[in-house]
């Protein structure tokens, strides 16, 4: 029998999703100042809900508020934002889908000024053409990653006090879970780097405490990179043996994608162009074949979907049991409902193109041209699906600037 968009989906720990459709996590970057959460929040998950999707699961959650990606991260280490929280948990769910809290830290990841310091698991600077971004961070002492692996856990338990139906680990895109698996990132010699088996030490420890505070029952899942696609960095060979290890665990949903702000395939605007991936449509799709014939374990795939009929021979072959949107439905949040009707896409995604190359190949654009549309759908209005680029880049270079001064004005 054919899997259909429609289709159920049980997870190892017993919850089911409705359908094969879920929102991929996209920085909504809506949370005030000091990162709290706020009802444009509320609003841009009703919203989403109420166009079919399976499961919602939000952006970039953080687990401690000495350590921000972006301005308008929320960050969640107390009940402080309870009433709230439980009100965002409550949009999500509010036609019959889930909502999951992607938890996050970012590590060095983060531009200079947002923090009053970076950190990672070793002291490497980004590359040259970076450096003007993003400080050198500083190596964590052994005891900082023993609290950092309880916050992680503490952010998950108070999800599942909130109502949230799960938690997405963000443990890709160069992130700091990232940063621990990759041999450029890790250059430790105690027992949290050096040989593969100590770099995929923390992802574990972190998905153990968030196991042991949510208890067996409550859905627990990851975001993981198939690789880094820099040359020495994390292998698909050291993926698979995380994604092995944590399917022996327990974990109900692994997603599979790649990259690092250094080289950021996710965006898809390096993407390598292999024939099989263009004709199948999906990014990392050759990736999750192999995770597949060496695990069980239930697989999202997002980024590169067009059509109808591409969505179902992914899930038809088996390469994942679940398809990720994330532009499509900033633009259109009302495609979930589209897809499960067998009808494509009004407005498909398409490449931004401003002409200036060194913005176009960054991948910066496209995340901000989409976090545009969020935001106007948590004002109460709908996306731009036309909206020039070069507009929006300018926004964004005011915006940013004024978001950075505030934040660093809020830790001074």
């Amino acid at each position: 029998m054919q899997i259909q968009l429609r289709d159920p989906l049980v997870l190892p720990c017993g919850s089911t999703l409705p359908n094969r459709l879920v929102k991929a996590a996209m920085s909504e970057a809506l949370g005030t100042t000091d990162n709290r959460v706020t009802e444009k929040l509320v609003r841009v998950y009703e919203r989403w809900s109420a166009g079919g999707i399976g499961m919602n699961i939000t952006g970039n959650v953080m687990i401690d508020r000495r350590a921000r990606a972006e301005p308008g991260n929320v960050v969640i280490e107390d009940d402080r934002d309870m009433p709230l929280l439980k009100a965002w948990a409550k949009a999500g769910q509010s036609h019959g889908g889930k909502i999951w809290v992607q938890i996050n830290h970012p590590g060095k990841q983060c531009p200079k000024g947002m923090n009053k310091e970076t950190v990672s698991p070793s002291a490497v600077p980004f590359r040259k053409d970076l450096q003007m971004m993003f400080a050198t961070p500083r190596a964590l002492e052994e005891s900082e990653i023993l609290d950092l692996i309880q916050r992680w856990g503490r952010t998950a338990r108070i999800c599942k006090e909130a109502g949230f139906d799960g938690v997405q680990i963000h443990g890709a895109h160069g992130y700091l879970i990232s940063q621990f698996l990759s041999p450029l990132t890790n250059q430790r010699t105690d027992a949290w780097g050096g040989s593969s088996e100590n770099r995929r030490r923390f992802v574990l420890a972190v998905y153990d405490e968030v196991r042991k505070q949510v208890g067996p029952d409550f859905p627990v899942g990851i975001k993981l990179n198939s690789a880094d696609f820099q040359r020495g960095g994390f292998s698909e060979k050291e993926s698979l043996a995380v994604i092995e290890e944590l399917t022996e665990r327990g974990i109900d949903l692994v997603e599979v994608s790649g990259g690092t702000y250094e080289a950021p395939v996710m965006t898809g605007a390096t993407q390598p162009k292999k024939d099989s991936t263009v004709q199948r449509e999906a990014y990392f799709i050759d990736f999750t074949e192999k995770v597949r014939a060496r695990c069980r374990v239930p697989l999202m795939l997002t980024g590169g979907f067009r059509t109808v009929g591409g969505m179902k021979q992914a899930l038809n072959t088996g390469a994942v049991d679940v398809i990720g949107l994330a532009r499509s439905i900033a633009i259109e949040p009302e495609l979930p409902n589209r897809l499960l009707a067998d009808q494509e896409a009004q407005y498909p995604v398409k490449p931004l193109i401003t002409g200036v190359k060194a913005v176009d190949n960054s991948g910066l654009l496209e995340i901000q041209w989409y976090t545009r549309q969020i935001h106007r759908m948590g004002k109460g209005k709908n996306p731009v699906p036309n909206e020039h680029p070069l507009k929006v880049l300018f926004f964004y270079l005011i915006e940013s600037s004024w978001g950075l001064f505030k934040s660093r004005r809020l830790r001074a």
